[in-house]
């Protein structure tokens, strides 16, 4: 998972639910960003369960791996892979750790200041009055569900986000497209929020 579509998935950690037989009705981007915001307003931090679920482009396969996510505001964000793939990764605000146990990897890099999660959080904090820019938003709700669809402008690693929630907080799916083709899928369960989560809870070590 690159760099960038870590990123995407730190900030929206969300998804495409399940067919709904409720008919879709199209909403403004506006509308969707605040549901989204409104659905977890007094959300201060949250653990789930995750199953992903990979297709490369180049493989028939997809590589399935279970883990786990942690969110705490306003800007610290961890995610554990299972074995076979085997992974870590610590986001705090732009500044972004990868570890590989198995191979021993360990790598810190550091996002654009206008990328990180504290700028995002804060947009999300207050009423969505405006876009951000530098993405083109769709929106839409089926019964008590929204499916946010954004992709970016600028040509680069992600192709499309696909991020769909319950309007009571409860996260479901999250589809990455990328523009090699690859395509990764995260359904969220299980999900805890405002548990108390501390700093010792989001350590690579």
């Amino acid at each position: 998972m690159t760099v960038r579509l870590l990123l995407f998935f730190s900030l929206f950690v969300i998804l495409i639910p399940n067919v709904s037989a409720a008919q879709a009705s199209a909403l403004s981007a506006l509308e969707g960003l605040e549901m989204l915001r409104k659905a977890f307003v007094g959300v201060n931090d949250f653990t789930a369960e995750i199953t992903q679920e990979k297709q490369l482009s180049l493989m028939k396969r997809k590589l399935v791996t279970h883990g786990e996510v942690r969110f705490k505001k306003p800007d610290t964000f961890y995610m554990e892979l299972n074995a076979p793939y085997a992974s870590r990764v610590l986001l705090k605000d732009n500044s972004l750790t990868l570890k590989l146990p198995k191979e021993g990897i360990r790598q810190k890099l550091a996002l654009p200041p206008e990328q990180g999660l504290a700028r995002w959080f804060e947009f999300l904090d207050h009423p969505v009055k405006t876009l951000p820019t530098g993405f083109d938003i769709r929106a839409e709700r089926r019964g008590g569900t929204i499916s946010l669809q954004i992709t970016p402008r600028e040509k680069g690693v992600m192709k499309e986000l696909q991020l769909v929630f319950q309007q009571g907080g409860e996260l479901k799916r999250l589809i990455i497209e990328e523009n090699n083709r690859d395509k990764t899928v995260i359904t969220f369960s299980r999900m805890k929020k405002n548990t108390g989560l501390s700093d010792k809870d989001f350590r690579l070590d």
